[in-house]
């Protein structure tokens, strides 16, 4: 049975940090491009970091580009979103996804802007996190 579980998110203030855990289990690690995607109430669900699984190559959308830093430990099996400097426009549901590729799609240089498309390749989602950033 595949499980993206995850872990970590909160409650912070603005300018705080948090990280958010992803424990991976029923599917091999390896073959598997990992993202985090974030939706706030009334908005549309929008991805927030890939990497890759062939070199560990990150991406990221531009609003976090700088602040949030996704990793992975292929030992554990675990994939990592360390977000710093956080902003009250951060505040939204966090879910890990893992899709059947070993690259990230729709990357432009290092930003990532998955499409539609795209988002529907991702076949298992962790059940989400909460984080809330206040002002």
């Amino acid at each position: 049975e595949v499980q993206l579980v995850q872990s970590g998110g909160g409650l912070v203030q603005a300018g705080g940090s948090l990280r958010l855990s992803c424990a991976v289990s029923g599917f091999t690690f390896d073959d598997y491009t990992i993202g985090w995607f974030r939706q706030a109430p009334g908005k549309e669900r929008e991805g927030v970091a890939c990497i890759s699984s062939s070199d560990g190559v990150t991406y990221y959308a531009d609003s976090v580009k700088g602040r949030f830093a996704i990793s992975r430990d292929n030992g554990r099996k675990e994939v990592y979103l360390k977000m710093n400097s956080l902003k009250p426009e951060d505040t939204a549901v966090y879910y890990c996804t893992a899709m059947t590729s070993r690259v990230c799609v729709n990357t432009y240089g290092s930003t990532w802007v998955p499409r539609p498309i795209t988002i529907e390749r991702y076949k298992y989602w962790g059940q989400g996190t909460q984080v809330t950033v206040s002002s």
